[in-house]
């Protein structure tokens, strides 16, 4: 099993979106970098663990766990010409981007992006790296358990 963060917009689809959608269940689509892409579709496995991230918003963090629910497979957008994440050059037989489902297990009280800079052991997180634009990163097993563990802990 694996670990990933993966972030999306509040304003777009959050995690109360999600817990409200049938089977709590949700497309990741319109992910259009290579990197979060493959990650996707090379190496997420159905029951890898996933902190939900709301990003672009007033207070970014973690905002709820999740499980990835269903394999990569085609993301309809690129194919919708009136989408904003259409891309001309995929085809059905050829598509270019992929999307894995994602299901919210539960919605946790938010780890704030400044509350995990706030850690030592959660220094090298790609999420915390200077630089760092991706959608979807790996989450290395002990800074997992070291935010699962201790950070929402604090929350019982």
């Amino acid at each position: 099993m694996r670990y990933w963060l993966m972030k999306s917009e509040p304003s777009v689809v959050g995690v109360d979106d999600v817990l409200a959608m049938p089977k709590q269940t949700v497309d990741w689509w319109g992910i259009r970098n290579y990197q979060a892409r493959n990650f996707m579709r090379d190496q997420m496995k159905v029951g890898d663990q996933v902190f939900f991230y709301h990003s672009n918003c007033a207070m970014p963090g973690i905002a709820g766990l999740a499980e990835v629910a269903k394999l990569a497979y085609p993301d309809r957008t690129q194919f919708d010409p009136a989408s904003h994440y259409f891309d001309p050059k995929a085809t059905p037989e050829n598509p270019r981007w992929m999307n894995v489902d994602v299901r919210v297990v539960r919605k946790t009280r938010l780890v704030s992006l400044d509350e995990l800079r706030r850690h030592p052991e959660l220094a090298h997180m790609r999420v915390l790296q200077r630089g760092n634009r991706l959608s979807i990163t790996p989450v290395d097993p002990a800074e997992w358990g070291f935010i699962v563990g201790r950070l929402m802990k604090e929350e019982e």
